[in-house]
This record gives C-alpha cells, sequence and structure tokens, in this order.
C-alpha cells in the first residue's frame, strides 16, 4: 500500500503540473497582437481539393462559395476527387465549374489515401501551382478565405489552419457540443500557441499547405486522423504550423447520437495511432531541434489517451485505498469530485469564456451549455471503450439538408 501512495503522489504531480502548464498557456490567447505593417508581396496561385465520398447533397454549395471568392478567379482552381461514390456527386461538381477527379479503391477509402492519389498525380505533372486548401465536401467557406490565405503565404507560413466554425450549431446539444468544443479549441489552443511563437494543429479541414512542402513523398499519412499526424510530422522535421482566425470555413457537425459516437471513436482511434507512432519521434525531436515547439508537440500528444489512462489508474488508485481503509468515505468522495467536476464542468465554463471573447451569441446556445458536460462525459466513455475496442470503419454523415454561405450570414447578422 506504501508503493501505491507513492505512485499516486507521483502521478498526482504529473497531472497538476501538465494542467498547470496548458493553463498558462491558454492565458495567452487573452494577448492582442498589434498587426505589423504588411504588403502582400505576391498573389499566389492555389488548389482547392475537395474529397468527397456520396456528396451529391452538399458538394454544390461548397463549390458555390468557393467559386464566389473576393480573389482573383483565375487564380485558384477546384478540384473534387469523387472518392467511390456510387450517386451523382462527380455530375454535380462538374456542372457546379469544379475539376473532378474520380477515385475506385475498395481497400484504402479514408480522406489520406484520396488526397495522397490526387496530389501523386500534381507532383507528377510539375503542376504550377504554390499551396493547397483541403475542405470536406460539407463545408462552406468565407468570401474571404483565399485572400487571407495568400497573405499568410505571403508572411512565410507554409502550413496554416483556418478557423473552423460551425454551419449548424443550434440543430441539437449533439451539434451545440461539438460547437462549443470547438470555439474553445480555437481560442484557447490555436490562438495561445500562435500568439507566443508555438504551434497550433490542423483541424480536419479548411487548412492550407504549400505544395513545395508535399512533393517529396506526397500527402503520406497512415493513421485515421491524417490532420493530427501531418501537423506532428511537421512539428517533428522542426517546422511550426500557422493559424489565420479571419479564413473562416463553416463546418457540418452531425446530429445523430449514434453518428457521433461513430465519428469520435474514430478520431479516438487516430489518436491512439498517433501515440503509438510518433511519441518516440517527437522525444527525438526534442533532442535535436531543443525548441519548445517540439516540446509542446510532445505535451499535446501524451495529454490525449495516455492522460486519460492516468487519470483512470488516479481514480482506481482511490478505490483501492478505500477499500483497503486507508482513505474515507469523505476522502474518496473529495479526490473523485477533484476529477469529475474539472472534466465535466469545467469544459462548460471555458466554452462561455471563448464565446464571450470572441463574440459568439449566448442566448441561441443555452440548451447546448446545459448539456455540453453530458458531450464531453460520452467522449470519456468513447475513450475509455477506445482502449479495449477499436473500431476503424468510416462512417458517412448524413445530411438533413443544404446549408448555404447565405443562410450561415443570415444566422449570424440575426444572434449579433
Amino acid at each position: 500500500m506504501e508503493y501505491l501512495y507513492i505512485l499516486k503522489d507521483a502521478l498526482v504531480w504529473v497531472v497538476t503540473i501538465f494542467w498547470i502548464y496548458q493553463i498558462g498557456i491558454s492565458l495567452c490567447s487573452l494577448i492582442k497582437l498589434k498587426d505589423k505593417p504588411f504588403k502582400v508581396s505576391k498573389k499566389h496561385k492555389f488548389m482547392a481539393i475537395i474529397p468527397a465520398h456520396n456528396e451529391e447533397m452538399v458538394v454544390g454549395s461548397l463549390i458555390e462559395s468557393l467559386k464566389n471568392q473576393t480573389y482573383d478567379k483565375d487564380l485558384y482552381d477546384i478540384y473534387v476527387i469523387a472518392d467511390n461514390c456510387t450517386d451523382n456527386t462527380a455530375k454535380i461538381a462538374e456542372e457546379a465549374g469544379a475539376i473532378v477527379y474520380k477515385r475506385f479503391d475498395n481497400v484504402n477509402k479514408t480522406k489520406g489515401y484520396a488526397l495522397n492519389w490526387f496530389l501523386q498525380q500534381k507532383i507528377a505533372e510539375n503542376a504550377d501551382y504554390d499551396a493547397f486548401f483541403v475542405f470536406d465536401a460539407d463545408n462552406i467557406v468565407d468570401k474571404n478565405f483565399i485572400t487571407a490565405m495568400n497573405k499568410k503565404l505571403c508572411e512565410g507560413e507554409d502550413v496554416v489552419q483556418g478557423y473552423r466554425d460551425i454551419k449548424n450549431p443550434t440543430d441539437n446539444w449533439i451539434t451545440a457540443g461539438y460547437a462549443l468544443f470547438y470555439w474553445t479549441l480555437h481560442r484557447f489552443y490555436h490562438l495561445a500557441r500562435y500568439n507566443i511563437g508555438l504551434s497550433p494543429l490542423l483541424n480536419g479541414t479548411g487548412f492550407m499547405v504549400r505544395f513545395d512542402l508535399v512533393k517529396p513523398q506526397g500527402w503520406d499519412t497512415k493513421t485515421l486522423t491524417e490532420d493530427i499526424e501531418f501537423s506532428l510530422k511537421t512539428i517533428i522535421s522542426g517546422r511550426k504550423l500557422g493559424w489565420a482566425t479571419d479564413a473562416i470555413v463553416y463546418d457540418e457537425q452531425p446530429t445523430s447520437f449514434k453518428q457521433s459516437w461513430s465519428q469520435r471513436s474514430r478520431w479516438t482511434v487516430g489518436h491512439i495511432q498517433c501515440v503509438s507512432r510518433y511519441t518516440g519521434e517527437l522525444v527525438k525531436s526534442i533532442m535535436e531541434h531543443k525548441s519548445l515547439v517540439n516540446v509542446d508537440g510532445f505535451l499535446y500528444i501524451i495529454g490525449s489517451i495516455p492522460m486519460f489512462i492516468v487519470s483512470i489508474v488516479l481514480i482506481l488508485a482511490n478505490f483501492i485505498m478505500y477499500l483497503a481503509k486507508t482513505m474515507s468515505g469523505i476522502g474518496l468522495v473529495i479526490n473523485l469530485g477533484m476529477y469529475i467536476i474539472p472534466t465535466l464542468f469545467l469544459p462548460s465554463i471555458t466554452a462561455i469564456i471563448a464565446m464571450f471573447l470572441d463574440k459568439k451569441p449566448i442566448k441561441p446556445m443555452i440548451k447546448g451549455l446545459l448539456a455540453y458536460p453530458l458531450f464531453m462525459g460520452s467522449w470519456l466513455a468513447i475513450n475509455f471503450k477506445c482502449l479495449f475496442k477499436r473500431e476503424t470503419s468510416w462512417e458517412k454523415i448524413n445530411h438533413v439538408r443544404n446549408i448555404k454561405i447565405a443562410d450561415v450570414n443570415n444566422f449570424e447578422e440575426k444572434v449579433i
């Protein structure tokens, strides 16, 4: 029992130091940086890449929003990868003005494989693009997205994540949960790190990559979270990613709990794969580059599943001490409360702060805020399940309606 106490105390210190660091970094999101005088030196040429599997209902709206950019229309092309489609995705995309590549592969089905398949062809062609964007087919894009990203490219940033907002935040408690999660992540993770010279991460969609960066190997990712994997590989190589608050992309979130469970399970499995593949390489990169960027990347990867496992060990240790009568019932409740309360209820507080700072309307999100502990609690259950049963199959999100960029703009005007 003495060794259990020593282990528990050591793990408590690990968790405490970890969260003090995270909170300290998060406070850097409050820093207001003054824009340095900057002149756009070049208008770059871009590819907008849309991997799409049976997305006939929504892909047209995304293409429409891309065609209505404020950027020079001659300096970007819209590509749709019709990936194993059995519907009219390719036809609708072509009619909307996109260049369509049809791909059929019943084995390698994830977005990472589709991107690599497409980019390898463009690399072989020596296509004259400076950079590319990646979007999901259910996205819609703010009209200033490419203009904002061109500025980042002129500033020398090679990999930049745009601001991933939500198309349907008020549909139900599930979509509200996603919205609150991403709004908090953008403010207290991405922006905070960008403000002090650390590295944000790619966030699934709405990001830019300099084309030259992928020419040596293509889009070489193997895990279910190709965005996180690419981010970690970039950090390991000694680069940091950029962040563009004014490059806004709106993403649709699932309204079904079953679909949400499946999606978040896949993300968790992808994180587990990244932990397995890249923890050692991140440690080596710290020794090689001796940079806080690499240290922060390492803390990100251990802050997901490894830190979750540490929390489980601490909870089990408390129960063992209680059963061994070395801890009182009150002591057990207090110790469990130290984990449960911050885990389930602190996210709601930070979400409200993030919404206030970013001037998001709180009133339409009240029901979502009340249900947010349930959303985050279900994510803990998903993490626990994935420790023992790891689902790797991809499940398409069903779209209940086609939301256009004008619909999003009208909603924002009403709630401001």
